[in-house]
């Protein structure tokens, strides 16, 4: 686990998005980005908007254990489902209390704002935890490092992103 002050990813999303397109390019994998108003890159507001199933699209959530140094992993999870933060994840960390990092945060650690967060190019050190519903699918959307894109890609690019862990039960249905 890393903490805020040991990284910091880049000074902008755009700066983000080119180092996410970047490891995509060196993974050599067919995908497809696709383009997005800004202003409507939050999930629920994409799927909306773009006519995309939630049970396709991914969300990237940093959570951020309350120990001392704080602990963070890069969360990935259907958007049809809910963060097992209270439990899976906190077990996971081995810390008492977990939570989601702030926006702050998370762009601390990678360099990007919430809707825009991919798993794509993540600092090395920073775990990436998927849940095994995404290894499931033909293919997934992620964010793209900015919320001016998202990539259509097959889950088997967690097969070759650094520090990945695929985990069962790390999301739930929500109730």
């Amino acid at each position: 686990m890393i903490g805020v002050s040991d990284t910091h990813y880049g000074s902008s999303s755009n700066d983000a998005a080119s180092l996410a397109l970047t490891a995509l390019a060196g993974f050599g994998i067919e995908h497809e980005v696709l383009d997005c108003d800004p202003e409507l890159a939050d999930t629920a507001t994409f799927c909306e908007h773009y006519g995309i199933a939630l049970s396709v699209s991914a969300n990237v959530i940093i959570a951020a254990g309350k120990s001392n140094p704080r602990q963070y992993a890069a969360c990935v999870l259907l958007a049809s489902t809910r963060l097992d933060v209270n439990k899976r994840v906190r077990k996971k960390m081995s810390v008492k209390k977990c939570s989601f990092a702030s926006a702050e945060e998370t762009q601390a650690l990678t360099g990007m704002q919430i809707g825009g967060v991919t798993a794509l190019g993540l600092p090395a050190s920073l775990p990436l935890w998927v849940d095994s519903r995404v290894m499931q699918l033909d293919y997934v959307i992620l964010g793209g490092g900015s919320r001016a894109i998202k990539i259509k890609i097959s889950p088997t690019v967690f097969d070759l992103t650094p520090n990945t862990t695929v985990i069962e039960g790390l999301a739930i249905e929500p109730k």
